[in-house]
């Protein structure tokens, strides 16, 4: 349980890190820190094992090499087209997990009313389906 915890920390961590950086023109530094609190943070929360797993499955393998390469862009200095690369990363990535946020989002008091709207709603069943998740 508290290995959970601490993984989604990190992986918390890692979100505010990646976004000090993009909100401090691209600050390479910031990003770098915020992906490997990210990897480490989904590493923990879910194990070692299911993570590779995850990255490793074939229906990922355009994800996993978009967010790594943009990860080398951001390391050796190119942080806009880093982060381009692993925006897409992690949406070929995650994708699966949309129908699953979509509705938790929905179940926000204040902020789920804006969810609940058609053309939000709609945004959201695009995605509902097509992939499973781990």
């Amino acid at each position: 349980m508290l290995k959970e915890e601490i993984g989604l920390g990190l992986t918390g961590f890692g979100v505010f890190f990646s976004f000090l950086g993009i909100m401090f023109f691209f600050d390479k530094g910031l990003i770098a820190m915020g992906n490997i609190l990210f990897f480490s943070g989904v590493a923990l929360t879910i194990g070692l094992k299911s993570s590779m797993q995850f990255f490793m499955k074939r229906n990922n393998y355009k994800g996993t090499a978009s967010f790594g390469a943009g990860f080398f862009f951001v390391v050796i200095g190119w942080p806009v087209l880093g982060m381009i690369l692993e925006s897409y990363g992690f949406i070929i990535l995650f994708s699966g997990f949309w129908p699953t946020v979509s509705v938790f989002l929905q179940k926000i008091p204040i902020l789920g009313w804006i969810f609940q709207q058609p053309f939000v709603r709609s945004f959201f069943d695009r995605y509902r389906g097509k992939r499973v998740p781990v």
